[in-house]
């Protein structure tokens, strides 16, 4: 008596055996059919995901650090222009993009493991999510930050006196063909979210360690690498309105 194929194995033939009642062109075009819906659920999925109001969509988020963005010029300047959740957490490159949500799946089990779903939990665990991100930045040659600015296109005369000294240097740079020696990350840290206690330091060497693991050029100058303080962030501010003044005065002559 001939033995039956087993289970694997007839699912196996069954599923390369031509059919009999489907034509190669009829499987061909449902086929496309549905990798065309695949794809375009995939890629709607991606941009749902990718909305401000779907990060704030938790509380841990809209409670904490969606809070103290509000009051930065990345939510409201003079000029309208927001740069919002996406933009400097999400990769604009499908490739990396895909990467990032990928990863993204450990915050969703933090979320329901409920890790930080009080203030005290979110404080707690503050530095190792910034530490997270700050490496994720620095790596990445601060690649989001770079899709708005860029040292080459900047106006060093139209800055405040001590960023557009911290600027230039890096503008050589970039106009001889170099990596600068610094990122935005490097300086900007505390630009949009609170920097949690300890934080300065532990990314100071955090991010010297990658530099020499990624045989980047790097100063070894403890000061390079200070944070924007209030005062940093009061004169950028100084610094806009002394340049939106120049403007009024400059349409005033030109109406004269």
């Amino acid at each position: 008596m001939e033995r039956k194929p087993g289970f694997i194995k007839r699912l196996w033939n069954w599923f390369w055996t031509p059919s009999g009642r489907l034509s190669l062109g009829s499987l061909l075009i449902v086929g496309f059919i549905a990798g065309v819906v695949f794809w375009g659920g995939f890629n709607w999925a991606l941009a749902m995901t990718n909305k401000e109001s779907f990060c704030i969509s938790c509380h841990e988020m809209k409670d904490n650090v969606y809070q103290e963005y509000k009051t930065t010029i990345h939510y409201t300047n003079r000029t309208g222009v927001r740069a919002t959740c996406p933009d400097c957490h999400v990769p604009k490159e499908w490739i990396h993009k895909v990467i990032r949500k990928i990863k993204a799946s450990k915050e969703v089990y933090h979320k329901l493991m409920g890790t930080i779903d009080t203030k005290e939990k979110f404080q707690k665990n503050r530095l190792w999510m910034e530490l997270s991100e700050w490496e994720r930045m620095k790596r990445t040659d601060s690649r989001e930050c770079r899709n708005c600015h860029n040292f080459g296109y900047m106006d060093l005369e139209k800055q405040e006196g001590r960023a557009a000294d911290r600027h230039e240097e890096f503008q050589i740079e970039v106009q001889e063909g170099k990596r600068p020696q610094k990122t935005c990350i490097d300086c900007h840290r505390g630009i949009a979210h609170k920097i949690a206690k300890g934080g300065e330091e532990a990314a100071t060497k955090l991010f010297k360690e990658i530099e020499i693991e990624m045989g980047w050029p790097h100063k070894n100058s403890e000061t390079d690498t200070k944070v924007d303080t209030d005062k940093d962030k009061a004169g950028a501010k100084d610094s806009d309105e002394e340049e939106e003044e120049e403007e009024e005065e400059e349409e005033e002559d030109t109406k004269s």
